[in-house]
């Protein structure tokens, strides 16, 4: 079904942003998705502990910098 772990990890992360968007009710206007696949790992893969522990799904919060460049030189 997928091709690689790059496949896998994006369409994990397009599932997330459909969850926070269409359930959750989130601006998909301001939600990316992103896969890294076994590009950045946490943790090394040579072992099971290692493998489940980069078997993870990341939310990153970026600030709306215009609300906060408004409110320091106002």
């Amino acid at each position: 079904m997928f091709e690689d772990n790059w496949d896998l990890s994006t369409a994990s992360a397009s599932s997330i942003v459909r969850i926070l968007t269409i359930d959750n009710g989130f601006n998909p206007n301001r939600i990316t998705a992103s896969g890294k696949g076994q590009f950045h790992p946490v943790k090394p893969n040579n072992m099971i502990e290692g493998r489940a522990g980069n078997r993870r799904t990341e939310v990153i919060l970026s600030p709306d910098l215009q609300g906060i460049y408004k409110l320091l030189y106002q």
